[in-house]
């Protein structure tokens, strides 16, 4: 019995002796390089580490150092200075799965696709990671990312795997090219189902804060989004952005906040803007609400030609449309003001109250275009029940027919300025006076007109001007219909004989003052030459008692007949 005591005892020392002399082996280069190769030989992966470590300060944890990782034939996935396996007795019925997996000090590579991971954990940790690839449908770049995944079990297509909480935070963050820094991350993912529960970041010289989810079908909810002290300039045009909006998937916002931000790009810019949006779901360009908000001001807005200063602007958003509480800015040294809504059902834009003071304005070298052009879709009616102007000063510098009116005033009631998509004055009544004015290089005094429009006609009740020493008055009339048939009676007394000439028509045989009588007629479709329509009769009187007719044929003068 003692023999085979010793025996026992001497086999127990043996094998205490061998898992000494193992484990001493394990911690070695060469033990090192040959389980790397035994990984790479006898599996679809690539493994190399150079050492392995092990402490009994912590007896569950094995440290492979200088460790590289990824599937054959593609791309490394990791490459880190440190790698810690904290073991659990779960180790026994399943050896890919840890307690804690730890990646210190390297490269994350994401970009392979779909990653393979052979291995799981109850917590994954990222120290001090540099992160590259694809995250969900980001392009991400990372720098000192630190991160923690609870329970990490990476599936096809989900390296943060269906069912996971996850932290993380990074010096340097890059989300589809667009930078971060000290960035701030918590949230969840259940089967497809993103949820962050808290993200923070410095950007654009700014700061982002917020809370938001994703849907299984990618739409997205923010329930809240902030914006502070943003500074963002691009080199492109705001219809880029727009394009770019319109990819995007469906978004609910519960509450957007963009604070004192500077915004610039191609022929736009936005100075100290400050706006907020509550309740209102954005999808392929368009916009739906049952009791949403829209509230923004700012320094300035640039849109091209267009350039707004101290805009306010206040909306109530519904599922029947924009009810315009309050907008009004400074324009082109003058300024806007007026209230209304917009309806979704009928696309039409109704203003209540319409005052516009004190505009220098120097009208777009197309502006005879954008009148004679079609509205969007969204806008087919315009219309305003009371209008006023004050002191404004409208210039048109086109060299065919160029004018100026100084100090004009006007008054109009039930306007509608817009019908089926297209400018006119389709019914209301319309004053305007001037305290003078130029109309091609010839300069009048106190021009007034007075109109009044029906579904059927123009109909100018009052038109007149002093000259220098005489009096213009006119009435004329304008149809509605596409070909707009007009007629005008203009009246001339003691005024030059040849005030006519710069408006069109031909030079008459008399000098000095002369009283006149003008009856023309023709037509002025849009987007064609309308002089070859013009028929009419001049008559004029010198002060010497000479007479002159002459008549108009397709727009050829000559004698009367």
């Amino acid at each position: 019995m003692k023999f085979i005591g010793k025996l026992l005892l001497t086999i127990a020392l043996l094998l205490v002796l061998a898992i000494v002399i193992l484990y001493v082996l394990l911690q070695t280069r060469w033990a090192a390089g040959s389980l790397s190769r035994w990984v790479s030989d006898n599996s679809e992966y690539r493994l190399s580490f150079d050492k392995v470590d092990h402490s009994w300060s912590t007896p569950s944890r094995i440290t492979l150092s200088g460790v590289k990782f990824g599937e054959k034939n593609q791309p490394d996935v990791l490459d880190a200075n440190e790698v810690d396996f904290d073991l659990s007795w779960r180790q026994i019925t399943d050896p890919r799965f840890f307690d804690r997996l730890v990646l210190v000090d390297g490269t994350l590579n994401l970009s392979p696709s779909p990653l393979n991971l052979p291995m799981q954990a109850n917590t994954l940790q990222l120290n001090n990671i540099a992160l590259n690839g694809s995250l969900e449908q980001w392009k991400v770049a990372g720098k000192n990312v630190n991160a923690g995944i609870t329970p990490w079990q990476p599936a096809k297509n989900a390296v943060l795997g269906n069912n996971a909480q996850f932290q993380l935070s990074a010096d340097t963050l890059a989300l589809d090219d667009i930078p971060a820094n000290n960035v701030l991350i918590q949230g969840r993912i259940n089967n497809q189902q993103l949820t962050l529960s808290n993200f923070g970041a410095d950007m654009a010289r700014g700061q982002l804060t917020g809370k938001a989810s994703r849907s299984i079908d990618g739409s997205w909810t923010l329930d809240n989004l902030r914006l502070s002290n943003i500074r963002l300039q691009s080199a492109q045009p705001i219809s880029t952005f727009w394009q770019e909006f319109v990819k995007l998937p469906k978004v609910d916002i519960k509450r957007l906040d963009l604070i004192d931000a500077r915004l610039q790009g191609q022929n736009w810019a936005f100075t100290d803007l400050d706006m907020t949006i509550t309740d209102v779901t954005l999808q392929q360009g368009d916009w739906q609400s049952t009791d949403g908000q829209l509230s923004l001001n700012a320094t300035d807005l640039i849109n091209g030609n267009l350039h707004f200063l101290d805009p306010i602007v206040n909306l109530d958003l519904s599922s029947q449309g924009v009810a315009i509480r309050q907008f009004g800015t400074r324009w082109e040294g003058g300024l806007l003001r007026t209230t209304g809504s917009w309806e979704r059902a009928t696309k039409s834009l109704k203003l209540d109250d319409v005052s516009v003071a004190a505009l220098e304005y120097t009208l777009p070298p197309n502006w005879r275009q954008l009148w004679v052009d079609t509205l969007p879709d969204w806008l087919s009616e315009v219309s305003v029940d009371k209008f006023t102007a004050n002191r404004n000063l409208i210039i048109d510098i086109s060299p065919d027919f160029p004018f100026q009116l100084t100090s004009l005033d006007g008054f109009g009631t039930n306007l509608q300025l817009a019908h089926n998509h297209q400018w006119g004055i389709w019914s209301g009544k319309l004053n305007l006076n001037a305290s003078d004015a130029t109309f091609n290089k010839n300069d009048v005094r106190r021009p007034s007109l007075a109109l009044e429009a029906s579904t059927d006609k123009v109909n100018i009740t009052e038109l007149s001007a002093f000259t220098k020493e005489g009096l213009l008055e006119a009435t004329a009339t304008v149809s509605q219909q596409p070909q707009r048939d007009f007629t005008v009676k203009l009246n001339g007394r003691a005024v030059p004989a040849n005030e006519l000439q710069n408006w069109g028509w031909p030079e008459i045989p008399l000098q000095g003052n002369v009283n006149l009588q003008l009856d023309l007629q023709g037509q002025m479709p849009a987007n064609v030459d309308f002089k070859p329509t013009l028929n009419g009769a001049l008559h004029a009187t010198g002060n010497d008692g000479k007479q002159v007719q002459q008549q108009m044929t397709k727009g050829v003068t000559g004698p009367a007949q």
